[in-house]
């Protein structure tokens, strides 16, 4: 009698942070990204401005941009998990749809119309044991952009208003902020009030990373007006130390200079139209990779929101 075996690769998560060596990526894809949307169906109001003006992303370009990302990652010897092709179907924003902290995968409580977008993403899900799989409760809203690591801390972006379900920009509530710090009561989690825009991209922080992001050891990524409440930005200046941060201006975020990508504390992929933030990241120390994603861009999101990391060292 012969006895067949079957084994199954089980991921090893980790991620503590934003700026440890990447070794394993969820990278979002472009293809058969459908049609532009109509006017009810943007998300954002920066793809409102573009389906507006005739200028939202085409899917040739986006494709450029994005397979410019993966010869980055495949360059640092990064593994690349892509999800699942949905034919007419933005597939983009990993970040979004789920997250990893230590060796937990999150799902993400995304908007209800973007379910699609995990499912495509089940054979990852699936790699990681049973135990490190957490499904938060339906009232807990949280999205991947708003939940930024930093070691012992861990900084979520947030929306409280009353007036939360009229905004849907507002992504993660207080709810998730607490589910996550049941989860997880070895952390420091703190939360940070966002400004909310439904139809000014320059006035809408539409998660933390659109805002903050730390990069490198000790410094960050930061833009005053992306925070709904002073004292809470100027935590972060004090946290970090004004030396150590890049404030960056109400244009550079609506192009979405806190959105860049670390490989690894030295290493950085970047738009390559970011002057100011390239020439000052150099300055610092940094190797910058800097690829096109201006179009993509369009979409009020960057570089890490087309990325879930998998494993960090």
């Amino acid at each position: 009698m012969k006895l067949f075996f079957i084994f199954t690769f089980m991921l090893k998560l980790n991620v503590k942070n934003e700026t440890s060596r990447l070794r394993a990526v969820v990278l979002g894809i472009t293809n058969s990204n459908g049609p532009t949307p109509t006017i009810d169906e943007a998300y954002d109001p920066k793809s409102l401005e573009h389906i507006k003006a005739g200028t939202y992303p085409v899917e040739a370009d986006m494709t450029i941009e994005m397979e410019a990302v993966a010869a980055v990652l495949k360059k640092y010897d990064v593994d690349i998990y892509r999800p699942e092709l949905i034919n007419d179907y933005n597939q983009i924003f990993t970040r979004d749809i789920a997250f990893v902290i230590d060796d937990k995968f999150v799902k993400a409580n995304i908007l209800p119309e973007r379910e699609q977008e995990f499912e495509a993403i089940e054979h990852v899900w699936t790699q990681v044991p049973q135990e490190n799989r957490i499904r938060l409760p339906e009232h807990c809203h949280i999205e991947g952009g708003d939940v930024m690591l930093y070691n012992d801390y861990i900084f979520i972006g947030v929306y409280s208003g009353e007036d939360y379900a009229d905004y849907i920009i507002a992504r993660t509530n207080m709810d998730a902020v607490i589910a996550i710090q049941e989860l997880f009561p070895h952390k420091k989690v703190k939360s940070f009030e966002l400004r909310k825009s439904n139809t000014n991209p320059r006035e809408n922080a539409l998660h933390l990373d659109c805002c903050f992001q730390p990069i490198g050891k000790d410094k960050a990524i930061l833009h005053r007006n992306g925070f709904l409440v002073d004292h809470e930005y100027e935590w972060l200046v004090n946290f970090f130390g004004k030396d150590n941060i890049f404030e960056i201006s109400k244009d550079e975020m609506y192009d979405m200079n806190s959105n860049i990508f670390s490989i690894a504390e030295d290493v950085i992929i970047s738009e390559k139209n970011f002057t100011r933030l390239n020439t000052w990241l150099r300055e610092k120390g940094f190797t910058v990779e800097e690829v096109p994603y201006a179009e993509i861009s369009k979409q009020e999101g960057l570089l890490r929101c087309s990325t879930m990391p998998l494993i960090r060292d």
